[in-house]
């Protein structure tokens, strides 16, 4: 799959052509794997976004999620909100992530 144009930090530079598909081809370009739980995660994201139209911060994404943050950080094993909105096509986080 050809993936479509992505900005220097590797996100899509036109959300509006996100898929399933294409996030599954960014991650492995990324050399990054996606579990059952980190696709959840990222979809959780997507519908915090589609409700209230912006990316929220990791302690308020825990909460909406109902997981501790220690449980997301050490699922990502790094910053989660960035591979959360860069493989949910969403945009970048801004603030402390």
């Amino acid at each position: 799959m050809e993936l479509p144009e992505r900005d220097g930090d590797g996100y899509l530079a036109d959300m509006s052509v996100w898929t399933q598909e294409i996030a599954t081809a960014m991650a492995e370009a990324d050399n990054y794997k996606l579990d059952e739980v980190k696709w959840a995660q990222i979809m959780k994201a997507r519908e915090f976004f589609d409700e209230f139209g912006s990316v929220p911060p990791i302690r308020k994404f825990a909460k909406y999620i109902g997981e501790e943050q220690n449980t997301v950080f050490k699922l990502w094993m790094t910053g989660p909100m960035k591979p959360i909105t860069k493989y949910g096509g969403l945009p970048k986080p801004t603030g402390c992530v």
